[in-house]
Formats: structure tokens, sequence, C-alpha cells
């Protein structure tokens, strides 16, 4: 598999290498052009398709992460005056929500991360 990954190489080119007979006829059985390729892309793009998953636990996490419907994005120092004038405006009920918002940079969802972790703490 991890020759596979290698741009230049493909299913078809592995019939010339040395490999075990059990390898060579599992190969051999793929006639199916679809399969291989199929194997192919998962094979090489498993990688990327990895990362694509985390994005997505990270960002059901963050979906998950309810604000205070009472915040004052204004008392949280580290937040531009246009974040907190959208914040105040929008009133987002979620993390996620909030980082969807146009102008809403990385940096100001940390913010809102360090906050709701020292309202919990306090709790």
């Amino acid at each position: 598999a991890d020759l596979l990954r290698r741009p230049e190489l493909s299913i078809d080119s592995f019939g010339s290498l040395p490999i075990a007979s059990l390898d060579r006829d599992a190969l051999t059985g793929l006639s199916d052009s679809t399969v291989k390729e199929e194997i192919e892309l998962q094979v090489k793009f498993k990688g990327y398709i990895d990362r694509q998953d985390e994005q997505v636990v990270r960002f059901k996490k963050m979906e998950s992460v309810l604000l205070p419907k009472n915040i004052d994005y204004r008392s949280l120092s580290g937040l531009s005056n246009e974040v907190v004038e959208k914040l105040t405006r929008i009133q987002p009920l979620s993390l996620g929500q909030a980082s969807r918002i146009s102008g809403i940079t990385p940096a100001a969802i940390s913010v809102l991360q360090v906050h709701l972790k020292k309202l919990q703490k306090q709790l």
C-alpha cells in the first residue's frame, strides 16, 4: 500500500514487481478497471481523507459548544470592534455558528473558547 501512494505507480505496475504469490493473485483478480481505480484513489488520498474526517469531527464538536445567551462580547479582551459588533448583532447559538460568520477570525473563535473554558471552571 505504501508503494501505491507514489504518484508514478499504479496497480498495473505491480505486475512486474517481485511480490508474494498470494498478493499477485489478489492483484490479478482485479480485472475491473473501476475497482482498480477506486483502490488506487483510496490508497493515494488516504492522508487527505483522514485529515478531512478530522475536520468533520472538529466541526461537529464546535457545533455542540453552545454560547451563553447573555454573553457580553464587549467584555472579552482580544476581540476586534468588528467581531464584537457582529457577534452582538447576530447572537450565534454555538461556536460553530459563530465561526461561519463573515469576518469572524480563527483568533476570535479561540478567544471565545478560552472564555467558555473559564466559565466552565467557575461552575
